[in-house]
């Protein structure tokens, strides 16, 4: 396959991602993380398939991916919700994926992570904002698939903060608990005082998406190009390829968008392709892995490189950029 940019740990490749998965070795991968065009009945620019094709459609790719990850390998799916056409009642399509995934094609489900995007619009307009009928929409499922029962993961990777309150445990347990068993039936030995670190996370991610100024979205501006309109932010791929991946492992997205996950990827040291359908999106997707004070001739360059098929080296970018940085210190 052609890369059409690539770095040191990785490429982006312009095609269809069926092929492109099918050109992969077996048992090779050790996460796909993606989150494709949702099944909303609204046709978007980006493209998305009616929801009653929508599965069959879906589960064609999990097929090819379920072969493609190696045995404690994982498939992590954004899925957002959506409504049944003209009527007030949720659809239950990421429901329906998640089951025919695990019948069908033979993957488990290692746990149903939730994605709370606190920053998100209202929606739907006629549901919500029009006849102020449902609360809006801001939660998506995201399915933590496996190959086996066994995937590897670790949560000692991606541990949160402790509370104000368990902190003041930690510096003086003895004046906040005693040890012994509470009527739920758990025991809470001297052990819970531990400091390990942080704490374990929940399985409800609260991650606002509220990027407006950031490396992508300037050079998208400066170039005159639009921006791919479903971008997760940063926080959620980096949650699960720190928690099931180790450096130098191999992460892939099938629905690369802008290559928000290609280029965690490249910042947490892991090898990653990165698979889009459209050649524009593809291109300003390169912005993500170009230096932030680039020229912007050169990084025009890049992208209208890529517009005309040329493989860019995003490394001859940086090499230069910091050179050129280095003589006028």
């Amino acid at each position: 396959m052609k890369a059409c940019y690539k770095t040191g740990l990785g490429f982006t490749v312009c095609g269809d991602s069926r092929d492109l998965l099918e050109s992969l070795e077996d048992n090779s991968v050790n996460l796909v993380m993606t989150s494709p065009p949702f099944a909303l009945q609204r046709q978007k620019e980006y493209g998305n398939v009616d929801q009653n094709a929508y599965i069959d459609w879906l589960t064609g790719f999990a097929r090819i991916v379920h072969k493609k990850l190696r045995k404690d390998g994982s498939f992590v799916i954004d899925l957002g919700g959506s409504y049944t056409k003209g009527t007030p009642a949720r659809s239950l399509y990421n429901f329906r994926t998640l089951i025919r995934f695990c019948d069908d094609v033979g993957f488990f489900l290692a746990e149903d992570f939730y994605w709370f995007n606190p920053s998100k619009l209202p929606s739907p307009i006629e549901w919500v904002n029009k006849r102020k009928m449902r609360a809006k929409d801001a939660v998506n499922t995201i399915w933590w698939l496996s190959k086996t029962e066994w995937p590897k993961a670790d949560i000692s990777k991606v541990l949160t903060e402790y509370s104000p309150r368990m902190k003041k445990l930690l510096s003086d347990p003895e004046s906040f608990y005693k040890p012994k068993v509470r009527p739920s039936g758990h025991d809470i030995s001297a052990g819970f005082a531990k400091d390990n670190g942080g704490a374990i996370p929940s399985n409800l991610l609260q991650i606002s998406n509220t990027e407006s100024n950031g490396q992508y979205t300037k050079w998208c501006k400066a170039v005159g190009t639009e921006m791919h309109p479903a971008r997760f932010p940063e926080a959620l791929p980096e949650f699960f390829i720190r928690l099931l991946t180790d450096p130098e492992d191999l992460v892939v997205d099938i629905f690369a968008g802008s290559n928000t996950t290609g280029y965690v990827a490249e910042r947490l040291g892991r090898h990653w392709h990165s698979f889009e359908e459209r050649l524009d999106y593809v291109a300003a997707s390169v912005f993500r892995l170009l230096p932030a004070n680039l020229a912007e001739c050169r990084v025009k360059e890049a992208y209208e490189g890529i517009l005309k098929g040329e493989t860019v080296q995003v490394e001859d970018y940086v090499s230069q950029h910091s050179f050129l940085a280095a003589g006028n210190q």
